[in-house]
């Protein structure tokens, strides 16, 4: 379009500047119509002087810093709502997956989490986790490589530019502590749960996430020492978003919980109908779950690129790839459990196929940025198959599960940490990451990869053992029978009896009656 100056006398003023000043000039040309001009001809020019220039030039970077910088923070606060939406995501998927008479009693599981995990998170766990942010190598507090030490309560948080790390690392916190409820549902107490999950959010899982994120963890691929170099040398451990870090802490924290607690009443019988009784009362529920879980995914492996202006447009780029991977899993997750309950289970089985995608999702969030998308396809595969076969074997082990909480995100937490192993390229790590090296040739990832999964599965095994089993003597832990069979709902929250459970009763009160007058 033609160049049309504000100033009508601009042109004149131009040329009389221009001769008289003898500093290098920035100027525009444009086509302007003029009569007696040649059409499209460029018979408009305007200069700016050196200085002008110069000053424009150097506003012109600070203002793409401060927006670079607002763009980063906009990227995370969003990201991060999106990983807390996934907490709707995860209340519906164990609303249907329970009985109606224990609806209730895990909503209101899903809302202290969050609740109570901020509380505790904010107070010490962000502490426990970052402390004061530094690396190895700046570290001016008592951060050390086991557990960060410092900036309580974000008391540090003093010039506004960091509350929303601390947003995003919650929502994270609450998406692993909410994992356990899955495993322990239908008979686990209120009060128990409440204990575990303080504990977790404010010390089982920052200690992980203090491992494999901060500065200063023994773990991480962010610790740079006096040497320049990782504590486990060559890029240290590389979990992107979380399969280790949220998905393993709170799959074997579940394994943990499933066994001390027990499996629900009705799976102790050896009628294959009281055994039925089990299974969830509403598959859509699980179905919008699930829907909204995978929406949810995008927040949380893209959102780790933690930017979207800087580095020129890398981060954003890096964030889209995420996506492409992140789909791609997911998608291959659904496809092959699909095809397993087809040939296998002689149907097509919903509930499968759901836990499926969750499968590939879990898998895929610890390489999502340093794998192809062929590779991404590969782990979706394999990780619903190792979700399927974790699943049949803590049914042989007795185990009730009833969410396959473990299977989900326990087992593929663990495929997909060591994936990074297998799958990852040189290229995509030094993209993501910043290291050039031959580790995965010589398998150096693959060791690193591996000593991170024993760590954090013996950390959370042992950790969350204690406080399950020690809620467990203390009687804490596992409701009454009497309470189990009226549901949680009723004996939990005071809310009134489901109608099958009201006709059940009066069912059981009939024969019982006619037994007694048969007797007498």
């Amino acid at each position: 379009a033609p160049f049309k100056p504000q100033n009508p006398e601009l042109r004149s003023q131009d040329r009389a500047s221009s001769t008289s000043s003898k500093m290098s000039e920035t100027c525009f040309y444009a086509a302007q119509p003029d009569e007696g001009a040649t059409a499209n001809a460029f018979n408009v020019k305007f200069c700016l002087p050196a200085s002008v220039a110069v000053t424009a030039t150097a506003d012109d970077e600070a203002q793409a810093l401060a927006f670079s910088f607002v763009t980063d923070v906009l990227w995370v606060l969003v990201c991060a709502i999106l990983v807390f939406w996934m907490q709707a995501g995860f209340a519906m998927l164990e609303a249907g997956s329970v009985r109606k008479k224990n609806t209730n009693n895990i909503l209101f599981k899903n809302l202290m989490d969050a609740s109570i995990g901020a509380i505790c998170f904010w107070l010490l766990g962000y502490s426990f986790a970052y402390g004061n942010g530094r690396y190895a190598y700046d570290n001016p507090g008592n951060d050390n490589k086991f557990i960060g030490s410092g900036n309580w309560a974000l008391q540090n948080f003093n010039d506004d530019t960091q509350y929303h790390s601390w947003f995003f690392q919650w929502a994270f916190a609450g998406a692993a502590a909410t994992i356990v409820s899955g495993s322990v549902a239908e008979r686990c107490r209120l009060e128990g749960y409440f204990v575990y999950t303080i504990i977790l959010t404010t010390f089982i899982y920052p200690i992980v996430v203090h491992w494999v994120w901060s500065g200063t963890g023994w773990l991480s691929a962010f610790y740079i020492g006096d040497d320049g170099e990782p504590f486990l040398k060559e890029n240290g451990m590389i979990d992107f978003a979380g399969s280790g870090v949220v998905h393993m802490v709170g799959g074997f924290a579940g394994l943990m919980g499933a066994i001390a607690i027990g499996p629900r009443r009705e799976l102790l019988s050896d009628d294959p109908e009281v055994r039925a009784q089990v299974k969830g009362h509403s598959d859509l529920l699980c179905a919008l779950g699930v829907s909204i879980l995978w929406m949810g995914w995008y927040g949380f492996n893209c959102g780790s690129t933690l930017g979207a202006g800087a580095g020129d447009g890398s981060y954003i780029n890096l964030a889209s790839k995420v996506a492409v991977t992140t789909t791609i899993a997911a998608a291959m997750g659904a496809i092959t459990t699909m095809v397993y309950s087809r040939i296998f289970l002689g149907s097509y089985v919903l509930t499968l196929c759901l836990n499926g995608v969750l499968a590939g999702l879990v898998s895929i969030t610890a390489p999502c940025s340093v794998v192809e998308p062929w590779a991404a396809m590969m782990i979706g595969l394999i990780g619903a198959i190792v979700y399927v076969c974790a699943s049949n074997a803590i049914k042989c082990c007795g185990i009730d599960d009833p969410l396959d909480a473990f299977p989900v995100h326990g087992a593929c937490g663990v495929w997909g940490v060591l994936s990074v192993g297998i799958f990852a390229t040189r290229s995509n790590i030094k993209r993501a990451y910043g290291f050039d090296n031959d580790a995965m040739t010589t398998g150096n990832q693959f060791r690193n990869q591996l000593i991170g999964v024993l760590a954090i599965a013996g950390w959370t095994v042992v950790t969350s053992g204690i406080v399950f089993f020690g809620l467990k003597f203390a009687g804490l832990l596992r409701v009454s029978e009497e309470e189990e069979r009226v549901g949680l709902d009723a004996s939990e929250h005071g809310v009134e009896k489901p109608k099958e459970v009201e006709m059940a009763e009066a069912k059981g009160a009939s024969v019982a009656g006619a037994k007694g007058g048969q007797a007498v």
